[in-house]
């Protein structure tokens, strides 16, 4: 089954909810940085939050790129999409192991850290990215988004993000932002509180094969939810490339280029997002060195 999004209406129209299932997505993306068990959790959390942003962009061109930097020892998870949502990232720790925490489960608020920031630029086709910056508040990365959201956009919103990790990888993964519209009552709000309450983890409702219609129903409280939109599927895929590379290399300038011909004869780059290799020979390096001087 291939991973969804699906954004909702609830109760007449006054709240807005996208359900998110992302467990292929995040499978790739341990798959692709042998990730750890803890920092999958983590970063599969922070590459789900990240698609759903990303689905609420409006363009193509649009590109969005999350940061999170903690005082814990996985120090960095960055993750960047369009609005498809093609979706791709990188952590600095991917193989960070950690005890379980006190309630046995993986310590994702220790690996990530209770002090740091959650920095967002969204490039929408303005003069300038907007850029948002919220300090973290448990490390926990749904509380710290449902934080943000507040800090930096001015809506409230309910988060919750998870990632269920067994021996032979991700079991499932997926998330949900609910965001009340501004003519919801305190009744309907309350309503939503008690129902999100009773509905448990995502990751456990993802486990028992709930659909994402379902647990909007759980999750509100409101049978009669309204799909607004559903044909979005976030993948996790780079879209690095040699000619890309070959742009990067120009950035470190004639100088840089002609000691690495001289004491290495050849260099190879790596993506930071997939783990790609690409290899350049010495007469590569010459030719990028011309195309300087042109």
């Amino acid at each position: 089954m291939s991973d969804k999004i699906i954004k909702f209406l609830a109760h007449n129209e006054k709240i807005s909810v996208v359900c998110a299932d992302t467990s292929n997505l995040v499978e790739k993306a341990r798959q692709t940085h042998d990730l750890s068990p803890v920092v999958t959790a983590a970063f599969g959390r922070m590459l789900t939050i990240t698609a759903m942003m990303g689905a609420e962009m409006k363009s193509v061109k649009d590109k969005l790129t999350v940061q999170i930097k903690g005082s814990g020892p996985i120090e960095m998870m960055v993750a960047t999409t369009n609005n498809f949502p093609k979706v791709k990232g990188y952590v600095i720790n991917p193989q960070l192991d950690m005890p379980l925490n006190e309630f046995g489960k993986l310590d994702v608020g220790g690996a990530v850290g209770h002090e740091g920031y959650i920095n967002v630029i969204k490039d929408i086709g303005l003069k300038e990215p907007y850029i948002g910056i919220s300090p973290l508040t448990s490390g926990e990365i749904a509380d710290d988004f449902a934080n943000y959201f507040v800090n930096s956009e001015q809506r409230n919103s309910a988060v919750a993000l998870g990632v269920l990790v067994d021996k032979n990888g991700v079991k499932s993964a997926g998330g949900y932002i609910i965001n009340p519209m501004p003519d919801a009552t305190e009744e309907e709000i309350s309503k939503v509180e008690q129902a999100i309450f009773k509905a448990g983890a995502i990751s456990k409702m993802l486990d028992q094969k709930l659909t994402l219609q379902e647990i909007a129903q759980k999750i509100t409280g409101d049978e009669q939810v309204e799909i607004i939109e559903e044909n979005i599927t976030p993948i996790y895929q780079c879209d690095c490339s040699k000619e890309h590379m070959t742009n990067g290399l120009i950035t470190i300038g004639k100088e840089e280029l002609q000691n690495i011909i001289e004491t290495d004869g050849q260099a190879e780059l790596v993506c930071h997002f997939c783990n790609e290799k690409y290899h350049f020979s010495k007469q590569d390096l010459e030719e990028v060195i011309k195309n300087i001087d042109n």
